[in-house]
């Protein structure tokens, strides 16, 4: 189970059409959107294997455990913060803050800047349901993920500020916003052959990116040109989608220990599927 958003339908096309061999297993693809994917990770029998928050890791990490591949980092980008009217990051204390659930890893950077916002949920699906909010009143600002931080100028708002920016300003790090979970019921076995199929998948979406552009821009509601979409992806499924790396690593426990030092989420050491 994934979101329906173009890095995670990328990194998952060759198991739905059968561009690989995945031998005696069988992959179904649902989509939900981040926050829902959070919840669904939280009921009593999850999907074998889900897309979550990295924030959310510790709340289901007695059962799920990260898997090495299929991850979403910001390298000097992120979610962002945008508004109808330029702003200062000061001027958004106290505001109400359009966010995409209390479960993402976006709302949890968030809070490191600042503690003292209103936090109005609104979901991702639509994509736009954030942008309009903006534009009616209903909210001050907007915290913005997925494709539509590529397309929030276009609808005539101003950035305030981006999270990866800060992150990187920070600890010099990645910031870690998404990863892929597999469940530990299954195994050291069942997991490590599941885990080596998911990575060709991965695999294979990079070495044939052309292939997969059209059919995700006829997938997408927010990203309509090839350039468009060919951006998204080298923010979001890249060489780094392989494998986190060793500062990848470190960028998603430091995030741990920031977060579990503010009171915003449990601490855990991370251990990895293979």
């Amino acid at each position: 189970t994934c979101s329906p958003d173009a890095d995670d339908l990328f990194m998952m096309r060759a198991l739905s059409d059968g561009a690989i061999d995945t031998g005696p297993y069988t992959f179904e693809i649902d989509t939900a959107p981040t926050d829902a994917l959070n919840r669904i990770a939280s009921g009593e029998q999850g999907p074998e294997v889900i897309a979550l928050s990295i924030a959310h890791l510790p709340a289901v990490h007695d059962r799920y455990q990260l898997l090495p591949h299929g991850g979403s980092m910001g390298e000097g980008y992120g979610p962002v913060v945008v508004a109808r009217e330029p702003m200062s990051i000061d001027d958004l204390r106290g505001c109400r803050i359009a966010v995409p659930g209390l479960t993402t890893s976006a709302w949890a950077t968030l809070r490191l800047v600042l503690d003292d916002v209103q936090p109005v949920t609104i979901p991702i699906v639509p994509y736009a349901a954030i942008f309009d909010a903006l534009r009616d009143g209903s909210v001050d600002a907007g915290l913005i993920i997925h494709e539509g931080r590529l397309t929030f100028q276009e609808q005539g708002f101003h950035q305030v500020l981006d999270l990866g920016v800060w992150w990187q300003e920070q600890t010099g790090l990645p910031l870690p916003l998404g990863g892929n979970a597999i469940a530990r019921r299954l195994g050291p076995d069942h997991i490590e052959r599941i885990s080596a199929l998911l990575r060709a998948s991965i695999a294979h979406g990079l070495a044939h990116k052309d292939q997969a552009l059209e059919w995700l821009i006829g997938e997408s509601a927010a990203l309509t040109t090839t350039d468009r979409m060919s951006q998204y992806l080298d923010m979001y499924a890249n060489d780094r989608t392989l494998d986190y790396g060793e500062d990848g690593r470190r960028g998603i426990q430091v995030f741990f220990e920031r977060t579990a030092a503010a009171g915003i989420l449990p601490s855990i050491q991370v251990d990895y599927a293979p």
